[in-house]
């Protein structure tokens, strides 16, 4: 499969790669990303209008429809979806709480069948292959589709409990959804499982925080409890592992593709410029994926309780415990017989010669769940990626691939497939 452009498909991703690879976009940040790849679509596909929708401080969404169509075209059309923000910022400063490591982690690199760089699993590999799938269909249709592509801001997870996102979390979705006309149906291109899925888990987080007294280092009877709150965080890290396992126990769902999971992603107490201080507050910060049916504030509370118990007889017995819930979004289904899922299923015949294989207790949640809340019929599918052997932060990816995928959503895109 090749563009008007002479050039085949997997050249025409790495050229997308290539400049978005120049540029970084963490959350809440894609406003230079966008514009400047927006200004080179712009260039190379001018039969397709390519649009940069700012929002909030910084964020910005990249829409593109057939120029043919006016904006504001009929409910009744597609969305090919992904999202321009990295689940890591690109700075290593700022990154390396995360990755342990210092120093620049690269430009792209390219070989004959693949690609390697920073931000390509989430999610610059899999929007390049939506975008020059959605380019393909455009161009080699005189009949222009009811389809849209949105390459949204602010689409990787951050809860509103930490961080810079305390005041609002504002997607570049739900700005997309507040303000353009909504499809009837979207696809969600986003790095997964070699499948189909029609069903999402749900996220939320959790911020646990454990509160004594503050002391000082040289007196460590001043510090409640004694020696301070970070020298039992094994206890309170034992009891969320303790909840974890009753929690995973519990919350499986049988005849969907979903699953839970749980995990520690942060532990956080006092300054390190200031350590001759013990702090009075130890926090946790944990991630928990939902199944349907799944109650937040139950789940909070069973993870309250289950530190509670631990505490009482131990050395933080006076230290107040709370347990904060910041839900993201709960799990969500599309009907596996919906028009768009039965076309998906099409398409991945069509391209791989055999039926998506079956598929239970995934547990990765992306804003599929919402677009299913705003009543849009949604499926996920996308390229696979690994990390770089030499470089954790760097992804490693398939070009044949990511061209397969690409003609998966180009398929999607043409109306006659729909």
């Amino acid at each position: 499969m090749s563009l008007n452009t002479g050039l085949p498909t997997g050249a025409e991703i790495v050229r997308v790669l290539e400049i978005l690879d120049g540029v970084p976009s963490p959350y809440g940040h894609e406003a230079a990303a966008a514009a400047r790849l927006a200004t080179w679509c712009a260039a190379r596909w001018p039969l397709i209008e390519w649009t940069v929708q700012p929002y909030g401080d910084g964020g910005a969404n990249l829409i593109a429809a057939p120029r043919a169509a006016p904006r504001g075209m009929p409910a009744g059309d597609l969305l090919i979806y992904s999202h321009l923000d990295t689940s890591l910022s690109g700075d290593p400063d700022e990154d390396r709480p995360i990755t342990g490591r210092s120093g620049d982690p690269g430009t792209l690199t390219v070989t004959t069948d693949q690609v390697e760089g920073a931000g390509l699993g989430v999610a610059r590999a899999p929007a390049a292959a939506a975008l020059i799938g959605f380019v393909s269909a455009v161009l080699a249709d005189e009949d222009p589709p009811s389809a849209r592509l949105l390459l949204a801001g602010s689409g990787t997870h951050r809860s509103v409990l930490h961080g810079t996102a305390a005041n609002a979390r504002v997607t570049g979705l739900d700005h997309f959804l507040a303000t353009e006309p909504h499809p009837v149906a979207a696809v969600v291109a986003k790095c997964g499982p070699p499948t189909l899925l029609w069903e999402e888990p749900g996220a939320l987080y959790l911020r646990v925080r454990v509160r004594g007294r503050h002391g000082a280092v040289l007196a460590p009877e001043s510090a409640v409890p004694s020696g301070g709150v970070i020298a039992h965080a094994g206890l309170v890290i034992e009891a969320i592992e303790r909840w974890r396992t009753a929690y995973l126990a519990s919350s499986t769902a049988p005849g969907t593709q979903v699953g839970p999971a749980v995990g520690i992603g942060s532990l956080t107490a006092g300054r390190p410029d200031k350590a001759d201080l013990f702090p009075a507050l130890l926090e946790a910060g944990v991630y928990v994926v939902t199944v349907p049916g799944a109650d937040p504030h139950a789940i909070a509370t069973a993870l309250h309780h289950e530190i509670q118990a631990t505490c009482t007889n131990s050395p933080l017995a006076t230290c107040t415990i709370e347990v904060d819930v910041d839900e993201v979004h709960p799990a969500a289904a599309t009907p596996h017989d919906a028009p768009v899922v039965r076309a998906a299923r099409t398409a991945w015949r069509t391209e791989f010669g055999t039926d998506p294989p079956p598929i239970t207790g995934w547990t990765g949640s992306t804003d599929g769940v919402v677009l299913r809340a705003h009543g849009i019929d949604t499926v996920r599918l996308g390229p696979q990626a690994r990390p770089s052997p030499t470089d954790p932060r760097r992804d490693v990816l398939n070009l044949p691939s990511l061209t397969a995928y690409a003609n998966i959503y180009a398929h999607l895109t043409t109306p006659r497939a729909r």
